[in-house]
């Protein structure tokens, strides 16, 4: 079968439910017996369906909680003697919604006769690391290694994510906060006091009656300022890559926010590598694919180089140093582990260390980050507070002197 042949697609269906009744919808399976078979899983009948002529647009990979179910639910089973085929069963049943036709497709193709890589690869949504370790896994008979060690994996990745998530949950509901009280003293509260008091002859500094005027336009123009901010937010969307980009570099110079990026993707790095030391992937090979998931661009750089010189036959720990990207305690365990020939266990301890830093620096940029935001609150809310009150001072002192 071809791989275009298997690509899921969008099919519009018409479905009778068994309690009465019927249903509309749009599934992507990979033909209308799989559309009619996860409509049997959701009670339903296929009464008619049509399929949705649109181009094929990127496959979206599987989520990392779908992956860590996938991968802990395999190592559980297999490791206890479980067929393959009907550990995916128990996979598929796990699983999200999303993921769970790509699943089945591979237990298909698994009770088929394909290797587990091939149908992993075939079905789609696993990354190239992955399944590059279900490769090694299967000539060294441990599948069941493997999945767990993915399992960890991927387990790592979710709580580093939820950790730099959590860490930007804060500066979001205060930035928020402000502006929309910011956008309501400027369109509401500062014009009205201000016209009141030019309207009663007091003589108003040149910012606030640069405030009266800003927040006179917005408020009049409202329909148009909304309409411009919706087109610069859609714009920004489009452009999110080159945006991130740019904004990525200057963050990572920061002192505190850049530690915190690269021991991130560090631990990332180094979660990788566990998983595929342990399942026997030669160290140039699992470099190439490791460096494929680290977005950092000196420490890619300095990896990409490295692996390049070991393939020319470097040894690793005269090339280790020149990793400047990654601390001298971390080279120097490398070095002491490749020395001892025990590498796997320098990765996995490395990645554990690793997600603690981000931790523990997550927790001190975010305890820095609260007097910036009280500042910028006050900048951003304070400024128009002080265009109101600069000129009822004056008026005041002007009247006591009188």
């Amino acid at each position: 079968m071809s791989r275009a042949a298997s690509q899921p697609a969008s099919f519009v269906y018409l479905a009778s439910r068994r309690t009465g009744g019927r249903a509309i919808g749009v599934k992507r399976v990979r033909n209308e017996r799989a559309l009619a078979e996860a409509l049997r899983r959701d009670k339903l009948v296929l009464l008619r369906s049509w399929r949705v002529p649109l181009p094929a647009g990127p496959e979206r990979p599987l989520s990392l909680k779908d992956q860590a179910q996938i991968n802990e639910q395999l190592g559980a089973l297999l490791s206890r003697g479980v067929p393959l085929v009907e550990a995916m069963e128990v996979v598929a049943s796990v699983v999200g919604p999303a993921a769970r036709p790509r699943i089945e497709e591979m237990n298909r193709q698994v009770a088929g006769g394909r290797s587990f890589a091939d149908a992993a690869r075939q079905a789609g949504g696993f990354d190239a690391v992955t399944v590059a370790v279900y490769h090694a896994a299967e000539r060294t008979g441990d599948l069941a290694g493997a999945a767990d060690q993915l399992a960890r994996t991927a387990k790592r990745r979710l709580a580093v994510s939820g950790k730099a998530a959590t860490l930007l949950i804060y500066p979001a509901i205060v930035l928020t906060i402000s502006v929309l009280v910011g956008v309501l003293m400027l369109t509401v509260i500062v014009p009205r006091v201000l016209s009141s008091l030019d309207e009663m002859g007091v003589a108003l500094p040149g910012y606030s009656r640069v405030m009266l005027v800003t927040g006179t336009f917005l408020r009049d123009n409202a329909l148009e300022s909304a309409a411009v901010a919706s087109g610069l937010l859609v714009a920004a969307v489009l452009l999110r890559k080159p945006i991130l980009g740019a904004l990525g570099s200057v963050v990572r110079r920061l002192p505190l926010v850049g530690g915190v990026l690269l021991a991130q993707e560090s631990a990332r790095f180094f979660a990788v590598m566990a998983a595929m030391s342990r399942s026997g992937i030669p160290l140039a090979d699992a470099l190439g694919s490791a460096s494929g998931a680290v977005s950092h661009p000196l420490l890619r750089s300095q990896l990409d180089r490295l692996r390049t010189r070991l393939v020319d036959g470097g040894v690793l720990r005269s090339l280790i140093d020149e990793v400047t990207a990654l601390p001298l305690a971390t080279r120097k365990l490398l070095v002491a582990a490749d020395r001892a020939g025990d590498l796997g266990s320098a990765f996995e301890s490395l990645a554990e260390d690793l997600a603690d830093e981000v931790d523990t620096q997550s927790a001190r940029l975010l305890a820095a980050l609260e007097p910036l935001l009280i500042v910028g609150m006050f900048l951003l809310i304070g400024g128009m507070v002080l265009s109101i009150m600069v000129p009822m001072i004056n008026a005041s002192s002007g009247a006591g002197l009188q």
